[in-house]
């Protein structure tokens, strides 16, 4: 079994990470900041505003994209600072949150679809992971306008694109399962199906491996899991705490980075900065986006 070594934290919830020009940039929804951190494992700021931050990416010409989750929208840093790329708030009537960004700067976005927080206090996991809503995928072009790319999605959580562009793979968290869409020319989805059943595990944030391998962040469990195709389980690095992102990244891309905190309830892990971020090295580098 790999081993995982700490190499930051005092953070609140880490989401969103992304390998980005010798950096593993990511959310830190309860502290309203897009942060970085570098290879010696120091944090620091890159963007501070005024909701809970989730998917980041970039456009072909290197500006930031980022999700603010509350407001529904995908904000975009200009020269003058942020302003709205894409409005999600006739297609998700609960919180936005995580995103995959193209080669040619066009988006994924999924979202919670109902409000989870209640729904986990109310009714227990159990009862959350056998009967939800579902929601929608939204598909964001590159200038900004957006419609619905997928329907019926069961908590579209973490996606990545496959090397030669043709494949999205999406995290249907409470469905327990890896979901594949071919990808036409014109971004649009087609010929869904389950690229990997999970059992009871629950995918959260996921990245992809040169070896077509998917990496998933447990939210059910303290593990990060390496799967193949069809679910066949390859890999798990133990993590302490619920893992609930993961990404590849260093400097030879073999790096897997993975957060974790003591709770995904947003009443209590806003309260304190328990979250952390662990790596273990693994055998096949980062592949696709992002």
């Amino acid at each position: 079994m790999l081993q995982a070594r700490n190499v930051a934290d005092q953070i609140f919830f880490g989401e969103g990470p992304r390998w980005h020009d010798g950096r593993l940039w990511f959310s830190d929804f309860y502290d309203r900041a897009v942060k970085s951190l570098d290879m010696q494992g120091v944090v620091r700021t890159e963007l501070e505003l005024d909701d809970h931050p989730s998917g980041l990416g970039w456009l072909p010409d290197g500006r930031l994209l980022v999700v603010a989750m509350r407001a529904r929208k995908v904000m975009r840093q200009d020269a003058a600072g942020l302003t709205v790329h894409a409005d999600l708030t006739s297609f998700a009537e609960h919180r936005a949150n995580d995103m995959v960004v193209d080669a040619l700067g066009g988006a994924y976005v999924g979202g919670f679809g109902f409000d989870l927080d209640a729904e986990l206090k109310a009714r227990g996991p159990q009862a959350v992971l056998a009967t939800h809503p579902t929601t929608v995928l939204a598909r964001i072009e590159p200038g900004g306008s957006a419609q619905i790319a997928a329907t019926d999605m069961h908590f579209p959580n973490g996606m990545v694109i496959t090397p030669d562009g043709q494949t999205l793979i999406v995290a249907e968290t409470l469905a327990l399962r890896l979901t594949a869409f071919d990808i036409g020319s014109d971004g649009k989805l087609s010929n869904r199906r389950v690229w990997a059943p999970l059992g009871a595990r629950a995918p959260d944030g996921i990245c992809l491996d040169r070896d077509g391998n998917v990496w998933i962040a447990n939210a059910l469990a303290a593990e990060c899991v390496l799967v193949a195709s069809g679910g066949r389980v390859l890999e798990v690095v133990e993590t302490g705490q619920p893992c609930f992102a993961c990404m590849l990244g260093g400097s030879t891309q073999r790096t897997l980075y993975m957060f974790t905190a003591p709770t995904a309830v947003a009443e209590a892990a806003a309260k304190t900065r328990r979250g952390r971020i662990l790596a273990a090295e693994v055998r096949a580098a980062r592949a696709g986006l992002p």
